[in-house]
């Protein structure tokens, strides 16, 4: 069993779901987060330009899903049922960790793109917890949480898969 010095049973929480939604990509959140991270290419503003460079429309940027989707994707009357079963996993274990002080931060972020994301598409995106673990750094312990993050078009077909890992250090 895998525990972390603070008690918590990790083994519990691998493999449970993060939730599960659906985003609509479109094109002025698109061409508002390629703007705010200065990206100018074209291929995220307009649709003539996209064509032009073999796209089948206005594309995201490659760190779209990151942040922007899941803010400015959700429509709230097409969501699914909640898979979590009322279970935040990220937040009951860095809450828990939290809960005797430390840091919670970003740690790293990877993206796998199977194809190119193009807007008017909706995707499904679905989170389940990969591993949990932890590192000694001196005096303090570091907490790693790897969530994998998978997008699926309307067929089922993978469009996307990204892992996050969220650091505590106590």
């Amino acid at each position: 069993m895998a525990e972390s010095s603070d008690g918590i049973d990790f083994d519990k929480y691998i493999g449970m779901s993060t939730g599960s939604d659906l985003l609509t990509v479109e094109r002025a959140p698109v061409s508002a987060f390629a703007e705010s991270v200065l990206d100018n290419n074209p291929v995220f503003k307009n649709a003539e330009a996209a064509r032009n460079a073999g796209f089948d429309g206005v594309t995201t940027p490659p760190t779209f899903f990151f942040s922007a989707a899941e803010s400015w994707c959700k429509f709230e009357e097409i969501q699914p049922e909640d898979t979590t079963g009322g279970i935040n996993p990220m937040g009951e274990v860095m809450g828990a960790l939290m809960a005797n002080g430390g840091l919670i931060l970003h740690g790293e972020q990877a993206f796998t793109y199977h194809r190119d994301v193009v807007v008017g598409e909706v995707l499904r995106h679905d989170g389940v917890v990969k591993d949990i673990y932890q590192k000694p750094t001196g005096d303090k312990t570091m907490t790693f949480m790897v969530i994998e993050h998978t997008y699926t078009d309307d067929g089922g077909g993978n469009v996307l898969t990204a892992q996050t890992n969220i650091i505590h250090r106590s």
